[in-house]
């Protein structure tokens, strides 16, 4: 294959602080090298209408390292293989026309910073003949194949800083603070912030909870003298033999959105209790403002070993943070899975030898 002289770069799914930092690292490591960026706004829609690009170079990216959100925009509703369109259909398949403007516009290959998603339309493309390399993006940390994503940090660093301020105001008040927290279908927002923020109680998905239980926590905790109780709940946590609370349902274009399982909690804790409880829903708070410097540090190596990958003519991969190493992996290995956290993970051992209940 002949050398990589001018590449696509976009941003899809849910935004993530470290967007910017890897979009950066792409534009200098690539310009650098000689070889030509294109920014690709909206996701791929930016492969639909090649009005909706432009060429970046490093005097494009100054500044924005420390910036959340996307200079390229992003959506996560924008498949091309399953356009939503308003037709009797319902969908339309865009995947050829991408591959074609893609041609057009002289592309060599595409860098996707995304999700399991957008990496998902990012391989079918890779099988379609786009050369690509993939950056794992969320804040939820449930690619597989990545021990850490960027944006999980700057998360978890929120919400820990969110449930210390919240302690003050439920010992005041001698209340329960429930505090919901993203993460979809895995708990590793809720765990690590949790555990950080010295909650009493963390309910996630891998765990399904018996709200009794919880309840019989926080009563033994007022026998003892503690007035007040902090309960973590991911947004995805749902009772044993229940399901996950859903706020709207899956629909053409749009997956499934999650959450209001923490004011559920709240209530039925009050009754249980007696207790006065709260529900704090943190919601987009946790993937808005700058990245953490330890993110900073992840997305800027994401985005280097990405174009040394290209460089090498090493495509249909992902890079991964293999600690201390950043390492490609098949995009193949990654799709179509989620990285929930074990039920032997240390950090739950831990909080279970804490004391932490984990409603089970």
């Amino acid at each position: 294959m002949p050398p990589v002289k001018k590449i696509g770069v976009l941003t899809g799914g849910g935004d993530a602080p470290g967007l910017n930092a890897v979009i950066r690292a792409v534009v200098k490591a690539a310009c650098n090298a000689g070889i030509e960026v294109i920014g690709l706004e909206d996701s791929f829609d930016g492969l639909l209408d090649p009005s909706r690009t432009r060429k970046l170079t490093p005097k494009d990216v100054t500044g924005i390292l420390r910036l959340g959100g996307t200079i390229l925009g992003t959506t996560n509703h924008g498949n091309p293989f399953e356009y939503p369109v308003d037709t009797p259909e319902g969908k339309v398949d865009y995947s050829d026309k991408v591959v074609e403007t893609f041609h057009k516009m002289g592309l060599h290959a595409l860098v996707v910073i995304g999700g399991d998603g957008s990496l998902s339309i990012a391989h079918q493309f890779y099988l379609k003949g786009i050369p690509i390399v993939g950056v794992p993006k969320t804040i939820d940390n449930d690619i597989v194949g990545t021990t850490s994503c960027f944006g999980f940090d700057t998360a978890v660093d929120f919400a820990a800083e969110s449930i210390d301020r919240l302690h003050t105001t439920a010992e005041a008040h001698k209340r329960i603070i429930v505090v919901e927290v993203m993460g979809r279908y895995a708990g590793w927002i809720a765990l690590h912030s949790g555990v950080a923020g010295g909650a009493d109680v963390i309910l996630m998905p891998e765990i399904p909870f018996d709200l009794e239980k919880v309840a019989a926590t926080l009563r033994k905790r007022e026998s003892f003298g503690a007035k007040f109780s902090i309960v973590v709940v991911a947004e995805g946590a749902k009772p044993i033999g229940g399901t996950m609370t859903v706020k709207s349902a899956a629909r053409a274009g749009y997956v499934e959105r999650l959450g209001g399982v923490g004011i559920v909690v709240a209530e039925q804790l009050e009754e249980m209790t007696g207790k006065e409880a709260r529900c704090v829903v943190l919601g987009h708070l946790q993937r808005g403002g700058g990245p953490t410097a330890f993110d900073r540090v992840l997305a800027t190596r994401f985005g280097g070993a990405a174009v040394e990958l290209l460089q090498r003519g090493v495509f249909g991969k992902m890079v991964a943070n293999n600690p201390p190493d950043i390492v490609p992996i098949p995009l193949a290995d990654v799709v179509g899975r989620i990285k929930t956290v074990p039920l032997d993970y240390d950090l739950l051992r831990t909080a279970r030898a804490l004391g932490v209940s984990l409603g089970d």
